[in-house]
């Protein structure tokens, strides 16, 4: 009876690191076909609309419970609008595969966030892997640098990749706190999903005007993947592990998302390697791999199983 049990309690970390080391790759397609601002609208509206059908079908309602407000609007604007909208943003500027591995130091400041706002302590250890993992990254974004020169933009994607991953941390601490325990989880999301697409919406009207749409199937083939493959099945799992393993634990998807996703980017968008992108990687990865091997110390309430989690969230 334990492996079974296993599988189900790795399967949700396994899927999400599989489906989003594919999605920085279509979000840079997307970034160069139409703009950023109602990408990521049309990928929300379509979103949402998903996960809405979702809690319908598991029977869990549309309703939240009261206080709901806050910890929503939190999560909507945080998760759904500022990280997506400086995530789209940052790939104008830099590859995917690059914004991957920036944004597998989520654990840093989750870990900080979780300290701060949850009382979870992490190790010297973990502090010493993620030096680690930041010497690696800034190789990374020297090599970025030196082979883009001084107009290629590389300083505005590594500020806009820095608040996407900022805006990413409170989303998922926020997840963890008592106020969101209290809310139906996936109808929870819906809600945080609609009011981020209306968000989305009145931003991009005021950055980019009216839409233009692309002829381009794959313009909408991509969206659709992002809408419901990237965000429908992906983040009710993603935040069923952060309510389940912690915030801290649960970046440490992003973690195994760089490796795939370099490869990808090495494949689809010539990503050119030399010896002090390849020592970057390496040294990220050592320092990250560090990290992870750390235990933190457990909150005051022994957290579920993500199978748990995930079945119970809606009660």
């Amino acid at each position: 009876m334990g492996e079974p049990s296993a599988l189900r309690r790795w399967f949700p970390f396994i899927l999400c690191v599989l489906i989003w080391s594919s999605t920085w790759l279509v979000i840079k397609d997307q970034v160069g076909t139409a703009s950023a601002g109602w990408s990521i609208t049309l990928r929300f509206a379509l979103a949402s609309i998903g996960m809405f059908v979702l809690a319908a079908v598991r029977g869990d309602g549309w309703r939240l419970k009261a206080g709901w407000a806050p910890v929503t609007i939190i999560v909507a604007i945080t998760q759904f609008v500022g990280n997506f909208q400086f995530v789209y943003r940052a790939e104008m500027y830099l590859t995917s595969g690059i914004v991957a591995v920036f944004f597998a130091l989520l654990l840093v400041p989750n870990a900080i966030l979780a300290r701060l706002v949850l009382g979870q302590t992490s190790s010297r250890r973990f502090f010493v892997g993620s030096g680690i993992a930041i010497c690696g990254i800034f190789l990374l974004f020297a090599h970025e640098y030196t082979k883009a020169g001084l107009d290629g933009g590389v300083l505005a994607g590594i500020v806009l990749a820095t608040l996407a991953m900022l805006s990413a941390s409170v989303a998922n601490i926020s997840q963890a706190t008592e106020a969101a325990h209290r809310q139906p989880f996936i109808p929870m999301l819906a809600w945080a999903m609609l009011i981020g697409t209306i968000v989305n919406a009145a931003i991009s009207i005021a950055l980019e005007g009216a839409p233009t749409w692309p002829s381009d199937w794959r313009y909408y083939g991509g969206i659709a993947y992002l809408g419901l493959i990237g965000s429908v099945l992906t983040f009710p799992l993603y935040f069923g592990l952060v309510r389940s393993m912690g915030a801290g634990h649960a970046a440490y998807v992003g973690v195994a998302v760089p490796p795939i996703a370099m490869g990808l980017s090495t494949a689809f968008e010539g990503y050119e390697w030399s010896a002090m992108a390849a020592g970057g990687v390496v040294l990220a990865m050592a320092g990250l791999i560090i990290a992870v091997r750390t235990k933190a110390k457990p909150p005051a309430e022994p957290p579920l199983s993500a199978e748990t989690a995930i079945r119970e969230a809606g009660d």
